[in-house]
């Protein structure tokens, strides 16, 4: 293998957050981290026994990684809490934002940061930044702060102010916005008909308002059929990724993309062609949190189109070396602190009185 084919391998590579299968680094699992040797490492709670268990598993996958890894859960609290069991159950988004006060706002951020510290994460997949609109109540439930921008935008600073005083980088998440979604992108591509007008105004003014604060944005699986995205989804759509969130908003971090093993996407496009789609549309990295099948397809598609194309292995240079550069400025400060077992009862009471707190103070 020629010195030109191990860059392409590693610039591919280095885009992806790969999810494993159990509570311990298997021996096939050994063998493709090995190969893809992906950026970063995301968990889940058929991964998570306790603590202990957590970090080791978490260092030995990372070993595979290269510096400034990043390594992710899912905290926002209510419905996606994946240290739930592990510690106990955090209150949601709405539930903390509803009570008013800024000061529990920036306590849920500190709360879920120590949590997932102490579990060896350095990134929550939070907050989310969509609009707590009646239309998307069933899909989306209480992980929305608000239904107005202004609400979103007090509660989403003062919790990344409280992730931020623990050393946890958080994710705004689902640009453009889902608030106007009824299906769940899980399992088919949302088609949101809401206009231009509607979502500059209303769903993206969190984003346009918090750009230079947020460090990573997650991109959704939606379709906006009523402005120039089309029916095309969102992660592989240069109109919003480029043209509104690099351009017009101005945002200079990281671009993520939500699960791509989500039929959102993968009903729209098949894994080679989605993974290709999301680089040339302007995403920096890439999640998939489970099937190491998939995983080898969007790695060895993406080497593929690299060798086809010089246009396109240029353009996967290019992403490489933005998401190398924003994971060192971001991802390599945040550092996880171990509790021991006295530690651990305390935050747990503490996540525990926090939830009774804020159930109490939930306004009639």
């Amino acid at each position: 293998m020629g010195i030109s084919d191990k860059h392409i391998r590693h610039a591919a590579g280095s885009l992806l957050v790969v999810g494993l299968s159990g509570t311990e680094v298997t021996a096939l699992e050994q063998a493709w981290l090995k190969l893809v040797r992906p950026s970063g490492i995301i968990l889940f709670r058929r991964n998570i026994v306790d603590a202990g268990q957590t970090r080791s598993l978490l260092a030995e996958a990372a070993s595979f990684c290269g510096s400034a890894s990043l390594r992710c859960v899912d905290i926002e609290g209510g419905t996606v809490d994946r240290l739930r069991d592990a510690v106990a159950p955090m209150p949601s988004a709405q539930a903390v934002a509803r009570t008013g006060r800024l000061a529990w706002m920036k306590q849920h951020g500190e709360l879920i940061a120590k949590e997932a510290s102490a579990f060896g994460f350095n990134t929550t997949l939070a907050p989310v930044l969509d609009l707590a609109l009646p239309v998307s109540a069933n899909v989306m439930g209480t992980r929305s702060a608000d239904a107005t921008p202004d609400g979103v935008i007090r509660y989403v600073r003062a919790f990344l102010q409280g992730l931020s005083a623990h050393g946890v980088v958080g994710c705004a998440k689902h640009f453009p916005g889902l608030g106007g979604g009824t299906l769940d992108s899980h399992l088919e591509t949302p088609s949101i008909s809401r206009s231009w007008s509607e979502l500059w105004n209303e769903d993206l003014v969190p984003y346009r308002e918090l750009a230079p604060e947020l460090s990573m944005v997650m991109v959704n699986h939606a379709a906006y059929p009523d402005t120039r995205g089309g029916d095309r989804p969102a992660t592989a759509s240069p109109f919003w990724i480029t043209t509104v969130l690099q351009k017009r908003i101005g945002y200079r971090g990281l671009t993520f993309s939500d699960d791509m093993e989500m039929g959102g996407i993968l009903k729209y496009l098949p894994m080679e062609e989605a993974a290709i789609a999301a680089v040339r549309a302007g995403l920096h990295m890439m999640e998939i949190c489970h099937s190491p099948e998939l995983i080898l397809r969007c790695y060895e598609s993406l080497i593929h189109e690299a060798e086809r194309s010089i246009a396109f292995r240029k353009l996967l240079f290019e992403r490489a070396r933005a998401a190398a550069r924003l994971r060192s400025a971001r991802f390599s400060r945040p550092t996880t602190r171990a509790l021991n077992a006295t530690q651990l009862n305390a935050l747990r009471e503490k996540v525990l009185r926090f939830g009774e707190t804020v159930k109490a103070a939930q306004p009639a």
